[in-house]
C-alpha cells in the first residue's frame, strides 16, 4: 500500500463510480490503456484484484468494495484539504464539475457559465448532463442544477431567479390540417409528441388555470426523451409538443411554430444550483455561486412588468 499514489486511488474511485474503464478514463483525462495499466500496477502492489473484468462488464471484487469503502471518504477529505489551500489564492483556478438535467445545462450555459469563464480565465467548467437524479457527492460533482422541487433536502440551494414554463406548440401546417385545441382535454383528439421520463414512464402533460389543475395522458405516434428531438418532430409537423419555453422560444418568435393553451401553462419555480453544506467550498465554487446570485438578482430587477 505504501506504493499507491493519488492517481491510482482516484482511478479506483472513478471506475467504481462510473462502472466502466472507458467512462472513468474520460473523467480522469487519460486513455483507457493508461488507466488499465494504472490499476494493474496498484493491484500488483496490493497483491489482490480490485476489479472483476470481462469484455462486457466491470465489477468490484470483495477486496475492491472494502478498498472503496475505506479510501473514498479519505480521498474526499484530501481533496477538500487541497481545495481549501487553493482557495487562499487571490485568483480562482481549477475545475468545477456540475451535474445538470439537459435543459438545465442549456439554461445556465449563457450567461452564467460563459460569463464566469470570461471573468476567471484560470477556471475550467465540466458539465455532465443526465436526466436522472444523481448523488453529486458520491459521484464527485461540486454542484448540481435542477428545478427547485427536485433539490435534495440535505443540500443548500441557490435560486437562479428564472421561473420555468412549458409551451404547447405545433407547426402551422399541423394546425391548418387538424385545428387547434382550445382546452387541455382537446389534446386527446390530436397527435401529440409524448415525453418519456428518465425512469421510463410517460409524462402526463400538466396544466393549470385559475386554480384548476389538469393532467392529460396524451396520445401520439412517438415518444421521445430529449427536447431537441421533440422540437424537430414538431417542426416537421408530426404533432403537438410540450416543451420547455426556453427550448422553443426562437421558433415561436419566428413563426415556425404556433403556441397554444398559453393561459394554461403558468410559470413555476425555476432552477437552483445546489451543493452539500458540509463541504469546504473552493474559491472557484464560491465565485461561481456569487456570480449566480448576482445574475439572478439582476434578472429580477431588470425584468419588465409585461415579462412577469
Amino acid at each position: 500500500m505504501e506504493h499507491a499514489n493519488l492517481k491510482e486511488l482516484e482511478s479506483v474511485i472513478a471506475i467504481a463510480r462510473r462502472g466502466t474503464f472507458r467512462a472513468a478514463a474520460i473523467d480522469l483525462g487519460m486513455s483507457t490503456t493508461a488507466l488499465s495499466h494504472t490499476i494493474g500496477r496498484l493491484e500488483a502492489g496490493l497483491g489482490v484484484r480490485l476489479f472483476n473484468r470481462t469484455t462486457r462488464s466491470v465489477s468490484l471484487t470483495d477486496a475492491g468494495r472494502l478498498f472503496v469503502q475505506q479510501v473514498a471518504p479519505s480521498l474526499q477529505d484530501l481533496h477538500a484539504a487541497l481545495e481549501l489551500v487553493r482557495s487562499q489564492r487571490e485568483t480562482p483556478s481549477g475545475t468545477i464539475r456540475i451535474n445538470a438535467a439537459p435543459f438545465a445545462a442549456r439554461a445556465i450555459t449563457s450567461p452564467l457559465v460563459l460569463e464566469f469563464l470570461r471573468r476567471y480565465p484560470d477556471m475550467n467548467i465540466d458539465i455532465v448532463t443526465e436526466g436522472k437524479m444523481v448523488d453529486i457527492v458520491k459521484d464527485g460533482f461540486d454542484l448540481g442544477v435542477r428545478v427547485a422541487s427536485l433539490v435534495p433536502s440535505d443540500m443548500i440551494a441557490v435560486s437562479l431567479g428564472r421561473p420555468q414554463r412549458h409551451a404547447v406548440v405545433g407547426s402551422p401546417v399541423y394546425f391548418e390540417q387538424h385545428g387547434k385545441p382550445m382546452v387541455p382535454p382537446d389534446l386527446l383528439n390530436h397527435r401529440c409528441i409524448r415525453v418519456r421520463l428518465p425512469d421510463g414512464s410517460l409524462f402526463r402533460w400538466r396544466f393549470e388555470k385559475d386554480g384548476e389543475q389538469v393532467q392529460i395522458d396524451v396520445r401520439g405516434p412517438i415518444a421521445l426523451d430529449e427536447a431537441s428531438l421533440t422540437r424537430t418532430a414538431v417542426l416537421e409537423g408530426a404533432g403537438v409538443g410540450y416543451i420547455f419555453e426556453q427550448d422553443i422560444l426562437p421558433e415561436i418568435e419566428a413563426g415556425r411554430v404556433i403556441r397554444i393553451l398559453e393561459d394554461w401553462t403558468p410559470p413555476y419555480p425555476g432552477l437552483c444550483l445546489y451543493y452539500p453544506g458540509r463541504r469546504n467550498l473552493s474559491a472557484g465554487v464560491r465565485a461561481f455561486l456569487e456570480l449566480a446570485r448576482e445574475l439572478a438578482i439582476g434578472s429580477r430587477v431588470n425584468r419588465s412588468p409585461s415579462a412577469r
